[in-house]
């Protein structure tokens, strides 16, 4: 596995239209987005040209991202609660979400779309877990009906429960997109032992940071790439011992110097892997 281009995640960037969206690329000197779809389904009068102008402006979509409907990062209880597709009362709204989205995607020539499944239930006999299984197996069916392929975030539950259920789901053309900063914000193990047992299943990674919680059952601490507790060293490794080539897509969520964050992630990336895409 090798990782065959570089980009950003669009809402890292906190654009308030197309036109600043670019203008922002612009400025992290990357030419490559993996984009927030939900705007674009959702607030069409402002997103609906979002394709064109990152076109007019030399911006490729590595991916797109789909943040499902009700989702409450406010604490670790509450993303539990509403997260993913988990929650019964939102369930409908995601499933036509979806649907939309996976149009688009295809209008679009995105072939990848990714999200948080949403804390999926460790114990295999828990009705919970079942039901979720067959959510994911629907949107993974109403994607590749379009030509697209979903990854599932990691980091809201451990990567053995993660791999069991993608198991159960059976589907080519369902995988991972792996968030080593994720693994340490929610407390569920080390990144890199995670990205060894995931790493047949990985479609696409996040360059992200972070430090653990003090307490356990809070939020770790977001931070800048290379000031945290991934080790970068043996990811990098790690991850090129992977099946197939990746794309890296820095994301930060946090800190009010963010293009200076993820210039510096973008670097911290060639330092690893050498000249590469962006």
């Amino acid at each position: 596995m090798a990782v065959n281009g570089l980009g950003v995640c669009s809402w890292s960037l906190q654009p308030d239209s197309p036109a600043d969206l670019v203008h922002r690329l612009d400025e992290t000197g990357l030419s490559k987005v993996q984009l927030a779809l939900s705007p674009a389904v959702s607030e069409r009068e402002t997103w609906g040209g979002v394709f064109e102008a990152l076109e007019s402006g030399g911006i490729s979509i590595a991916s797109g991202m789909m943040a499902p409907v009700g989702e409450d990062y406010s604490t670790l209880e509450s993303i539990a609660r509403t997260g993913g597709i988990r929650p019964d009362m939102t369930w409908p709204a995601n499933e036509a979400m979806s649907r939309a989205m996976a149009v688009l995607s295809r209008q679009a020539g995105i072939e990848l779309v990714t999200l948080h499944a949403g804390f999926l239930p460790h114990d295999p006999g828990d009705p919970e877990r079942s039901s979720m299984v067959q959510r994911l197996q629907t949107l993974a069916s109403i994607f590749s009906d379009q030509g697209v392929r979903i990854a599932f975030e990691t980091g809201q539950e451990s990567a053995s429960t993660l791999l069991d259920v993608l198991d159960e789901i059976d589907r080519d053309s369902v995988g991972i997109n792996f968030d080593p900063a994720n693994m340490i914000l929610y407390g569920m193990g080390d990144p890199v032992e995670a990205l060894e047992l995931l790493r047949p299943h990985v479609f696409q990674v996040h360059i992200k940071d972070a430090v653990s919680a003090d307490t356990p059952g809070e939020w770790g601490q977001e931070v800048a790439a290379g000031s945290g507790e991934v080790d970068w060293p043996a990811f990098f490794k790690t991850l090129a011992d992977g099946p197939r080539d990746v794309e890296a897509i820095i994301e930060r969520e946090a800190g009010s110097r963010r293009v200076d964050d993820i210039r510096t992630a973008a670097e911290l990336v060639r330092t690893h892997v050498g000249p590469i895409t962006c």
